[in-house]
């Protein structure tokens, strides 16, 4: 930043030096520049959805507030997002002192080193810019943390090469916190901190100094600190010190999307879906499967609530349904790439790899219940697009002992073909709005959902291999008939 001051006599001459910001601190330079966000209106942060009118009204309170505060939520609700995004609030640049471990300020130096250095130099004192990015400092919390990592500790090294005493202040080695000075501090998952380093970062937030190897170390800094952290743990009976939870000023409740809508937006601009092969077309109804598949989880007894099914699910959900239906299209030849719920199941191990499962889950196995959430999706998301549509004549067809194998290598043209066999199959999903008249891959797609929703209703069954046929209770009934007899492979 070539057109910056360089020394502390242009810095006094600039717009940077004058008198209500030489002293700034950085939590009113993020509500300074918050109310400017406000009054220009758009969007707080770019990329979170769903907050609008719940999370993000309480996040501008506390910073308006200038307050500390806790992001409080199960996983994979933007947590760490919302913070990251908390740099776009700071200004572009920010002078220092040259030279510092703290970014100390050239009009409140706060460590010994600056101090000095502008007692000799005055106004030469050189001046170096932190851009924002730099100016956000970032910390997984885990038992093994010490406070030397997050304040820092004596370098015996600094003081033999210096010449100083092990209690001179100039002896220490900065941790990330005073590292963060002047800027963000974020720290993941706050109660897994050790009760010793959340004393030392409780005093440091209080009274603004901390005790390193026995000596007394004076850090005023000037930190906007937010942390995160599962509402499970940050309870009285949980990891967190009292003394420390009573000083941070706000606490932001975080939630999974409220409706299909909202996750079906939110998995629209995070999966990615754009390949650079073949043009990918994804049907409506296939995303908002996905979406449920999350939905039906999050209510689902068999897996632990306490964890939360992450809004990462449908993301890589979504990937992985395209990634199966991009194979399949290189393979048959197909011209696009159009996912169909065999490619859902195709992904399974995008499901089961994000659920915590109960004992009771445990037992029924994670593959089942994966299986069992595709179903309820399905037949959720038909229900909702076809409302009462009458599909007596299609579990007519697999109650005589019609059958069909529909596997995720097959392409839709031959898929097509053997719904074609199906009584009033095709015309139901024109007559319902799924699929537009010679849209093959669109007919074959919602066609899947169909047989799949009858499936979850258990009115025809699925074998893990594809194959539709009678349900269960039929196939009781009748034990002497071949259950895929009398019908036809797509």
């Amino acid at each position: 930043m070539p057109s910056l001051p360089t020394t502390l006599g242009a810095l006094k001459q600039s717009p940077f030096g004058a008198p209500d910001r030489q002293r700034r601190s950085v939590k009113d330079e993020l509500r300074q520049n918050l109310l400017c966000r406000l009054q220009q209106g758009g969007p707080l942060f770019r990329g979170v959805i769903g907050y609008e009118e719940t999370v993000m009204p309480q996040i501008v309170n506390a910073l308006l507030s200038r307050h500390n505060f806790i992001l409080l939520g199960l996983r994979g609700q933007a947590k760490s997002r919302i913070l990251r995004s908390l740099v776009t609030l700071l200004d572009d640049a920010m002078p220092i002192v040259a030279g510092s471990e703290v970014n100390d300020n050239p009009f409140a130096p706060v460590s010994k080193y600056a101090r000095e250095l502008l007692s000799e130099a005055g106004d030469d004192t050189p001046i170096a810019w932190v851009d924002r990015e730099s100016r956000y400092v970032e910390k997984l919390a885990t038992p093994d943390v010490t406070i030397a990592d997050i304040i820092g500790d004596v370098d015996p090294i600094k003081a033999a090469r210096g010449g100083h005493i092990l209690g001179d202040e100039l002896t220490i080695h900065y941790g990330m916190l005073p590292r963060a000075n002047r800027g963000i501090f974020a720290l993941n998952e706050l109660p897994d901190l050790s009760g010793k380093v959340q004393v030392g970062l409780f005093n440091i937030m209080q009274e603004g100094d901390v005790q390193i190897k026995g000596y007394p170390v004076r850090l005023p800094l000037d930190v906007q600190l937010c942390f995160t952290a599962n509402p499970e743990d940050y309870t009285a009976r949980g990891k967190i010190i009292t003394p420390l939870k009573d000083r941070i000023g706000s606490e932001v409740i975080t939630h999974y999307p409220e409706s299909v809508e909202l996750g079906m937006e939110i998995t629209r601009q995070e999966a990615w879906t754009t390949r650079g092969g073949l043009p990918v077309r994804i049907p409506d109804f296939i995303a908002e499967v996905v979406e449920r598949i999350a939905f039906e989880a999050r209510t689902d007894k068999r897996i632990d609530r306490r964890s939360g099914v992450s809004q990462r699910m449908p993301i890589s959900v979504m990937e992985n349904v395209v990634s199966n239906a991009e194979r399949r299209a290189l393979t048959t030849g197909e011209p696009e790439i159009v996912p169909r719920i065999a490619d859902v199941y195709g992904a399974l191990s995008a499901i089961t790899g994000k659920m915590e499962l109960e004992y009771e889950g445990e037992l029924v196995g994670g593959h089942a219940i994966a299986r069992e959430l595709i179903r309820r999706a399905a037949d959720a998301t038909f229900k909702e697009r076809a409302g009462g549509a009458n599909t007596d004549e299609v579990v007519m067809w697999f109650d005589a002992g019609g059958a069909l194998q529909v596997t995720d290598d097959t392409s839709a043209a031959m898929v097509h073909k053997g719904f074609e066999t199906v009584p009033g199959l095709l015309s139901l999903v024109r007559n319902v709005g799924l699929a537009p008249s010679g849209d093959v891959p669109m007919t074959a797609a919602a066609c899947e959902l169909v047989l799949e929703s009858l499936v979850g209703r258990k009115k025809i069954s699925r074998s893990d291999g594809g194959q539709y046929g009678r349900a269960v209770s039929e196939q009781r009934r009748r034990p002497n008939q071949d259950l895929f007899g009398g019908g036809m492979s797509a």
